[in-house]
């Protein structure tokens, strides 16, 4: 089957890719989203929930920040220089699971007391949220444009060129 760059990043080098971006990063997106929702429910910002919150804020960030350099100096640039994208699609799969990265990034700069410092507590939550909101709307962008064909938009393979 023909598949999407991002895809393709996923299936080549088993088992290592998988874990490295896909399996990683989201256990540990997962776990701030889910913290994130415990604490805006019971709104104890002490204790463990908060704590692996923070964790895995300030983690899942900074793995991003070299997970976009590596998306960027050994997928895109290359890929773009040699117009090599696989339709449309392609490109939205592969931008969308780094843009994902970025609210990541935010929230661990933010966690770090990088940025934000000066805004109460209520204001920096609301970002927090918003920004684990973009995150999956983004990474969910990228895992079904990645998981798409793409050949069905266009796309015709080197090997059926020849």
């Amino acid at each position: 089957m023909n598949m999407t760059h991002y895809m393709e990043l996923l299936a080549v080098n088993q088992p290592w890719n998988l874990l490295i971006f896909m399996a990683i990063p989201i256990i540990l997106a997962e776990t701030l989203a889910i913290t994130e929702l415990y604490l805006l429910f019971t709104r104890k910002f002490t204790g463990l929930a908060y704590e692996l919150n923070r964790f895995s804020g300030v983690v899942v960030g900074i793995y991003f920040i070299g997970i976009i350099f590596y998306i960027m100096t050994n997928a895109v640039i290359p890929i773009t220089k040699a117009g090599d994208w696989r339709t449309f699609i392609d490109v939205i799969a592969v931008g969308s699971y780094v843009i994902a990265g970025l609210p990541l990034v935010f929230i661990a700069f933010q966690d770090l007391g990088l940025i934000n410092k000066k805004l109460e507590h209520e204001k920096r939550l609301k970002i927090h949220v918003i920004c684990v909101a973009l995150f999956l709307v983004f990474g969910h962008i990228a895992m079904i444009f990645g998981m798409l064909d793409p050949t069905v938009f266009g796309y015709v393979p080197e090997t059926m060129l020849h």
